[in-house]
């Protein structure tokens, strides 16, 4: 049985970078990062963009190149996933039947792709875009594919849409809720970015369910809706939201909610047990409940900064401002803070011109800025979430007026 001082499950943003950060930041103890990939490490954003549309090599994915890992002291343990954890003997059990003693467990095992439940889903032509298998899957599809139906109105398939269509493939969106976006953006967003990709040619089926995916020899053939239409398909992807990955812990006793729980330090409720990135529920002070769970890079990044920083001896509660962005065709949108719960939003500009801004607030709080092309908005709202601004100042809404004036004006709640 191996044992390193610290276990890092999970190769992905979050695992990666807490590796990087140790590593940068002088440990000498013993390192094992272990993934259910056999790739180098890589990034996942471009899966749905440059990578899809052969803008991006998958060697311009990888974090760092095969040769640091190579002189690296982290001993990587790719391609076998954990499948238990026993909190009391410190040890991990992997699929291939090894075992692997930890001082310290740190989780960022991420999270799988939901699947579609309905019939059909199974059928070859059907895909997630969540891995770069995925990702090489659909791009072995695109040369044959005219039509595809893209499940899903939130980035993942917005990002994928707007890829197929730069690729010259028909697309429709089928989205369950009555707008796109719905659980992260407002309403003056959602509405240009359905409209710029109306203008591209895509079509929105929005409130509108799937009842199930149809084919024939066991290839997709199109995507029958609950109304009774059909609509053919050589290509569907999927895009309806993320499982995180902690049926582990929760067998071995931790706390799970949305996520795994972890409290300020991302500590869970096992003993030397961390978790980060995109399984994480922990405390924040950004929100109105309290506890948020984030699939961004923002925050994969700077909770494996602020866990590194507690092993080597200078713990730190993690705070950070969670921000966001997401590129579709020309535009690129750029949010500051969280918008849950917010009960206002103050409009900066006109969207017909394409460089806009919105601002939501909890009563007189700020709690979030999106920021469509309008990149001097999205830095200074920075400084602005969650200082107090009166919601009904009519020069919130003046894009003449920089952010930043009320900065020194406000205070922070």
């Amino acid at each position: 049985m191996s044992h390193y001082d610290i276990v890092v499950v999970g190769a992905g943003h979050a695992g990666t970078q807490m590796v990087f950060a140790l590593t940068a930041g002088g440990f000498t103890g013993s390192i094992a990062l272990i993934g259910d990939e056999v790739s180098i490490p890589y990034e996942r954003p471009p899966l749905t963009k440059g990578y899809l549309t052969d803008d991006m090599l998958s060697d311009e994915l990888a974090f760092r190149a095969e040769a640091w890992w190579a002189g690296s002291t982290v001993e990587r343990h790719l391609g076998t996933a954990v499948v238990a954890v026993d909190a009391d003997a410190h040890t991990v059990t992997t699929e291939d039947g090894g075992t692997i003693s930890y001082g310290t467990l740190v989780w960022s095992a991420g999270g799988e792709a939901r699947r579609l439940p309905t019939p059909g889903a199974q059928l070859d032509g059907v895909h997630v875009v969540r891995k770069l298998s995925d990702a090489e899957h659909v791009k072995r599809l695109v040369a044959t594919t005219r039509k595809a139906v893209v499940i899903g109105g939130g980035y993942i398939g917005l990002e994928t849409g707007a890829s197929l269509r730069k690729l010259g493939i028909e697309v429709t969106v089928v989205e369950a809720l009555d707008r796109l976006l719905q659980r992260v953006t407002g309403e003056d967003i959602a509405a240009y970015i359905k409209a710029k990709h109306e203008r591209e040619g895509v079509e929105f089926l929005l409130g509108t369910g799937v009842s199930e995916i149809l084919g024939e020899d066991g290839h997709v053939t199109g995507v029958q809706l609950t109304s009774g239409r059909v609509l053919p398909a050589e290509l569907v992807i999927v895009g309806i939201g993320l499982i995180p990955n902690v049926q582990q812990l929760a067998d071995a006793g931790a706390e799970v909610g949305n996520g795994v729980l972890v409290d300020k330090f991302c500590r869970t409720t096992l003993p030397d047990v961390y978790a980060i990135g995109d399984c994480a529920s922990f405390e924040s002070d950004w929100v109105p409940d309290d506890r948020l769970r984030l699939e961004s890079v923002q925050n994969a990044n700077d909770q494996a900064k602020a866990v590194a920083n507690t092993l080597l001896g200078r713990p730190q509660p993690y705070d950070a401002l969670p921000w966001f962005w997401s590129h579709q065709y020309d535009d690129r949108l750029q949010t500051a803070g969280v918008l849950t719960g917010y009960d206002s939003a103050v409009l900066r500009g006109d969207p017909a011109t394409g460089k806009f801004s919105v601002v939501y607030m909890r009563g007189d709080t700020v709690a979030a800025v999106d920021a469509i092309n309008n990149v001097k908005d999205y830095a200074q709202a920075k400084s602005l979430i969650g200082r107090t601004v009166a919601a009904d100042d009519s020069r919130l809404a003046d894009s003449a007026v920089p952010l930043k004036a009320f900065v020194t004006e406000s205070q922070l709640v």
